[in-house]
């Protein structure tokens, strides 16, 4: 059996610093602000759910153009990945997210001049292309201020940002189009694009003063603690460095291409964002279907699944962190969410059953996501998991731009979402098949 890397050396300058205390520092000056920003990105991606409603009335958008709407996000969102990614080597962490969200801030107040289809669909493909990059960029800057040893809690914290977007964008949705319509001659969702926009467009300026792109350039921190981290980090590549497989280190887009269980990942992935879709952009539309038609009380109902979810979220990824156990955690979280679903599709509208199986749709979705994607990064190096989680994500990015369109053509052809939740749920449990099988436990070694 191998040695386990040895104890890093401790520089002079680095000597004697309270490790638990500095990164405490880090993680209050930078997670919130962070958290905040992700809150804000979910919101407007999402906030469209909510809006649907003023837009059919308004409009006539019905669920094949709704659907077909969020699907553009997506292959805007796709496309533009690798790019902003290109740009983000060169410019930087801190700076690729002041230009993310001050231009996706302009996409989503552009949105309220909507005035057909086709600048519906202008206008969600054009957030996509702005939002992209936006959550690697995150996950990078996470990476230059703590160690991997560190950096799984604090990616955990940064994964609250969905769950409690979910809970604010329903409530402060529903709340602006339901107190704003029709003032100023407005309509209600043409307020809620208005003032969702102004957020990231704000964040980014605090970003500009609050953040930096590494410890070097914090002014907060003692230079003692700066060498502290620096070692820490250092320490952290050198030991990843030293992991190999046959002789050759996981590594580089191709490798992470030939890597079999990336592919599997990628796949299980499509089962995720297809799960993610339902919970994120059809809860609303679920909740209105079974005779919820204000909009104030559609954004109460709609944020009650993502409240639930945050508490189980929590709870199950400090039992697989204490355990150490993944692959059955996640696999265990997409069945109950499956099977949520499945009950959903014949629940004959109830409104207490309804909301009662979106919570724990939601719960279960939250909870294997985060556990899902702590997996790449156990096996893989820190080099091989930033290509390795790239590809994972743009292969279920696929899957969430083609989700949307069919629940909504579905539901434009059968008047229901039955059908559309019974397939989505077919190809969540075909993701944990294919975890289950393609992944073996003897893959995820871990050690405290």
């Amino acid at each position: 059996m191998a040695e386990p890397p040895a104890a890093p050396e401790r520089t002079d300058a680095a000597a004697g610093v309270d490790r638990g205390t500095t990164y405490r520092t880090i993680a209050l000056r930078v997670m919130p602000l962070l958290v905040i920003c992700y809150v804000v990105s979910f919101i407007d991606r999402t906030n469209i759910g909510i809006a649907q409603q003023g837009l059919k009335r308004d409009l006539g958008f019905g669920p094949a153009v709704y659907g077909l709407g969020v699907t553009l996000f997506f292959v805007g969102f796709i496309l533009f990945e690798v790019p902003s990614n290109a740009l983000l080597a060169r410019i930087g962490a801190r700076r690729t997210l002041v230009r993310i969200m001050a231009s996706w801030g302009v996409v989503t107040i552009a949105t309220m001049f909507v005035q057909d289809e086709l600048t519906f669909y202008l206008a969600r493909f054009l957030l996509g292309v702005t939002e992209a990059g936006f959550f690697p960029g995150a996950l990078y800057l996470l990476s230059r201020w703590f160690p991997s040893a560190r950096r799984t809690r604090m990616t955990a914290v940064f994964f609250i940002g969905v769950p409690v977007s979910g809970v604010l964008g329903s409530l402060v949705s529903g709340w602006i189009m339901h107190t704003f319509g029709g003032v100023g001659g407005l309509a209600d969702w043409q307020w809620l694009f208005l003032i969702e926009g102004v957020p990231p467009i704000l964040l980014a300026v605090l970003v500009v003063f609050f953040l930096a792109d590494e410890p070097e350039q914090a002014k907060w921190l003692t230079p003692a603690q700066k060498a502290a981290v620096r070692a820490d980090l250092e320490a952290d590549r050198r030991g990843k460095g030293d992991a190999t497989d046959s002789g050759e280190a996981h590594g580089g887009l191709l490798l992470a291409l030939r890597d079999t269980k990336v592919w599997i990942l990628g796949l299980c992935a499509c089962g995720a964002y297809t799960l993610a879709n339902a919970v994120s952009y059809w809860t609303p539309r679920i909740i209105a279907d079974a005779g919820v038609g204000d909009v104030l009380d559609l954004g109460l109902f709609s944020a009650i699944p993502p409240l639930l979810g945050i508490v189980v979220m929590l709870v199950v990824g400090r039992h697989s962190d204490r355990t150490l156990e993944r692959r059955w955690h996640a696999a265990t979280s997409w069945i109950v969410a499956a099977f949520a679903m499945l009950a959903l599709s014949v629940s004959g509208g109830n409104v207490v059953v309804v909301i009662l199986l979106l919570a724990i749709m939601a719960a279960a979705h939250y909870s294997g996501l985060t556990v899902f994607y702590s997996i790449p990064s156990i096996y893989l190096t820190d080099r091989a998991a930033a290509t390795g989680i790239a590809v994972v994500t743009s292969m279920g990015s696929f899957a969430a731009a083609a989700s949307p369109s069919l629940l909504g053509f579905i539901q434009s052809a059968t008047g229901s979402l039955s059908l559309g939740l019974q397939i989505s749920a077919g190809i969540v449990l075909l993701a944990v098949v294919l975890l289950l099988t393609g992944v073996k436990a003897a893959d995820l070694k871990e050690h405290r």
